[in-house]
């Protein structure tokens, strides 16, 4: 595995991937984060640019099954993934920083995950803004919503079959004791059920309104 950059999420990365016995290597253009990383793990550390063939050779993109890009240059990252993908590596991952770069990625053939700083901003303004409704996921075209059936809602101890529902289905209720159920239109929603959620991306806002409007107390 051939994993470039060594900021917060390529320092991550190593960590997770040599504690599961995995092998690394490392490139990064910053010498002190280089030798910093080679105190903590055992890995193969190169100090240069990832966007030259000849680190990436050095690095064994010849021999590796897999190259993540993780700095936050996508220009870097994209110049990297490309030679990664001509060189016929079989897996190549890289994080996008900017959403409207998500194209030309996807024109490469990498796969693509969003710059996470994103994605925790994106979860604290749902979550300020939305209390009972938690992301679980995103995945292409749709996301996974939990949502919480709060107390004196307009949806407690009412049935599955009153919600208005459109581009969205309930897919699980996790009863308050534990117990999982598989819904259909005539079970009764309890407070303290945790209702999982598979929506369109084009119903998201849908499902915020419908979540405060029904599963929220009423005030």
């Amino acid at each position: 595995m051939i994993i470039v950059g060594l900021g917060g999420i390529g320092r991550a990365l190593v960590a997770y991937a040599t504690e599961r016995g995995n092998s690394v290597v490392v490139i990064d253009k910053n010498e002190a984060r280089c030798n910093e990383i080679l105190e903590e793990y055992d890995v193969f550390v190169i100090a240069g640019n990832a966007t030259n063939a000849n680190i990436l050779y050095e690095a064994g993109i010849d021999k590796t099954d897999v190259l993540i890009a993780t700095t936050s240059d996508d220009a870097d990252n994209l110049m990297t993934c490309w030679l990664a993908k001509k060189l016929k590596v079989p897996h190549v991952i890289s994080i996008v920083n900017q959403t409207e770069h998500y194209e030309l990625f996807e024109t490469v053939g990498v796969t693509i995950n969003e710059n996470p700083d994103e994605l925790v901003a994106a979860r604290l303004y749902l979550e300020a803004s939305h209390p009972t409704l938690k992301k679980l996921a995103e995945i292409s075209g749709g996301v996974i919503l939990e949502v919480n059936v709060e107390p004196q809602c307009r949806m407690a101890d009412q049935e599955l079959r009153t919600l208005p529902i459109l581009d969205f289905v309930i897919i699980a209720i996790q009863r308050a004791g534990g117990e999982l159920i598989i819904p259909n239109g005539s079970v009764r929603f309890r407070p303290g059920d945790k209702v999982t959620i598979f929506a369109k991306e084009s119903a998201e806002k849908q499902v915020l309104k419908i979540s405060h409007e029904f599963f929220s107390s009423k005030k």
